[in-house]
């Protein structure tokens, strides 16, 4: 089972990303584990400076701008 987190603050992209990723999950029938990081020392901790991120088995696949659907599902499809 993949896990995919989401790091941000809890800004609007952050939520965005982070629907945007369950919308995908949906789309494809991929089971994954999701987290939603929004404890800045916690999102330290993955040397992170701009958010919203998108970890797919702890590997950063997108960075400082929201992923729509359907690149979300073209990641999570490779």
């Amino acid at each position: 089972m993949k896990q995919i987190k989401v790091l941000g603050p809890g800004c609007p992209k952050c939520k965005t990303t982070y629907n945007n990723v369950l919308e995908a999950l949906k789309q494809t029938g991929i089971e994954a584990e999701v987290t939603k990081i929004d404890d800045i020392e916690e999102m330290m901790k993955y040397n992170v400076l701009t958010t919203p991120v998108l970890m797919i088995d702890d590997k950063i696949v997108v960075k400082g701008r929201v992923a729509d659907v359907n690149e979300i599902k073209k990641i999570l499809l490779q």
